[in-house]
């Protein structure tokens, strides 16, 4: 079958901003689920239904067969439209994606949901020409993030706007600078700002340590025990863990079927109160907002597992941490924060930070696809909503000001 032959200008997927609202709220997707395979059993050309199940089986926990379904649809063809109500005269917004799970690209629907915006969203397959014919749009942005397995993609798109028509946010060359092991070299330099060097070591290479047989300073040209160690492409958390000594390698691989990890140093960043502190900041156009704050038991922090909403002291120290954002947090890591900005160059990315005892910012990683959402609920987290609006009205103002700029041939 000719993908070509079954496009549909107008496939309109659920947003996934709200698909994942109704996941977070407890909703049962499964009846959901049900209709749109049905629809799709009658209509083998419904490629937006197919990305609708792409999106809900990951929610529920079925990746590969989330991603089967993307597959599916992504032969029907690549281009995909918003689905939210905007006005007779809307701004559009073309979006340059990746193939992938539901972490690979930018989350642009979050921050555009129920804005006067149409998304345009075309997937950039390599050695796939540009077919159909992109729709007209005032701005483009790249949301594929970096990683292994996007490499070739977003060699792709550089290559396609190379001459675009329109300007293109988040170039290519600015989202590579943001991977595991290339990121340490662009912040050693920044003053303020420490992040440990991350490696790449296959399994076997890592078994030798292990088993004594080659040294860690060998390695790293220090001794860097205790180690964190985590699958290369895996975020979130998957599979990462701590690594007090030599002999606690050979339990972790005897769990993991990877053939090639990121190792680093572990920074022990607990405050005087023995506590984990944890941050979101996100950047738009060179200007930090905070996203987040996680305080935790451990170091292993993410913000649902750190019990924020069973602890109203979290909940008021997070809430001082983004109320007075730009006179404490920001102002106190104001040039690390400003040097950060420029050395990336891109419009919209961030990063997961902490403080380490001596005050400096220690950045664990950073992103353009790192989850900016305002899904907590208002009556447990009545601080959030208005920053969140606050980055989400930024960012849209931000990709029209890039607009205007460029039209007015500024």
């Amino acid at each position: 079958m000719d993908s070509h032959d079954s496009f549909n200008p107008l496939a309109l997927p659920i947003c996934v901003a709200q698909l994942f609202k109704k996941s977070f709220d407890g909703y049962d997707l499964r009846p959901l689920r049900s209709q749109i395979i049905a629809r799709t059993q009658t209509n083998r050309f419904d490629a937006a239904g197919l990305m609708d199940l792409c999106v809900i089986e990951q929610l529920l926990g079925n990746q590969a067969s989330g991603l089967r379904y993307q597959a599916e649809a992504l032969h029907l063809q690549r281009l995909y439209r918003s689905s939210w109500p905007t006005s007779s005269q809307p701004f559009h917004v073309l979006a340059f994606m990746a193939p992938g799970d539901i972490g690979t690209n930018t989350p642009i629907e979050f921050l555009l949901e129920r804005s006067d915006v149409v998304l345009h969203m075309f997937y950039v397959i390599p050695g796939q020409s540009v077919s159909p014919p992109i729709p007209d749009h005032d701005v483009a942005i790249v949301t594929a993030c970096e990683s292994d397995s996007n490499r070739q993609v977003l060699m792709e798109i550089e290559s396609l706007i190379s001459a675009w028509p329109r300007p293109v946010l988040n170039h290519p060359r600015g989202i590579s600078k943001l991977s595991r092991e290339k990121m340490y070299s662009f912040l050693q330099t920044i003053h303020g700002t420490v992040m440990p060097a991350t490696l790449r070591i296959d399994r076997a290479m890592l078994e030798q340590v292990g088993n004594g047989l080659t040294s860690i300073e060998q390695i790293f040209g220090e001794e860097t025990f205790p180690l964190i160690a985590r699958p290369i492409d895996s975020h979130a958390g998957k599979s990462l863990a701590k690594l007090d000594t030599p002999s606690s390698i050979g339990p972790y691989l005897a769990n993991q079927k990877d053939s090639e990890f990121f190792i680093s140093r572990f920074i022990d960043y607990r405050s005087p109160d023995g506590l984990f502190r944890k941050y979101r900041i996100i950047w738009v156009d060179g200007r930090p907002y905070p996203c987040h704050m996680a305080i935790a038991d451990g170091w292993k922090v993410w913000y649902y597992n750190a019990g924020m909403a069973e602890s109203p002291a979290k909940r008021e120290e997070e809430a001082h941490f983004m109320d007075k954002f730009d006179t404490d947090f920001a102002r106190r890591h104001r040039s690390a924060l400003e040097a950060i900005a420029e050395q990336f160059g891109l419009e919209y990315f961030g990063i997961d930070c902490a403080e380490t005892p001596d005050g400096r910012l220690l950045v664990f990683e950073g992103d353009n696809t790192l989850v900016v959402h305002d899904m907590d609920p208002p009556d447990l987290y009545p601080y959030k909503t208005h920053h969140m609006q606050k980055l989400f009205a930024a960012f849209r103002d931000m990709l029209k000001c890039k607009s205007l700029i460029s039209s007015a041939g500024v």
